[in-house]
């Protein structure tokens, strides 16, 4: 079945953040088909992308992109409201949208937001 939407989970987090913390934003999240991130957080999301046998997708900048969650901190260091949200929306290209806001780690270290690549519905 040709042209089916492909799901990106983007990823935002601190420089406390585990791979742990990035499996358990993922899986509150939800499944992916590749994963996206910042250059800053690449080495750190690329080790999950090995781990699950996925593709990474850097993303150089979020600057100004729309998304449903607002933290201060990422309006601040990255102008986007949600570096995960952000990531997710550019790597999935034009079109894409997201399924939900960004999901958080337990240990708050690591957020998660999966976008829709674009499809005519």
């Amino acid at each position: 079945m040709g042209g089916d939407a492909m799901r990106v989970a983007g990823f935002g987090m601190n420089s406390r953040a585990t791979i742990a913390s990035l499996r358990a934003a993922l899986a509150a999240a939800g499944p992916a088909d590749t994963l996206a991130a910042l250059p800053d957080h690449a080495a750190e999301v690329a080790a999950l992308a090995r781990a699950l046998d996925l593709p990474l997708i850097t993303v150089a900048s979020v600057a100004g992109i729309p998304t449903l969650s607002q933290s201060p901190r990422s309006l601040a260091a990255h102008h986007t409201g949600s570096v995960a949200e952000a990531v997710a929306l550019a790597a999935a290209g034009p079109g894409a949208r997201l399924l939900a806001p960004r999901a958080m780690s337990p240990d708050r270290c690591a957020t998660c937001a999966i976008a829709q690549t674009g499809t005519h519905a």
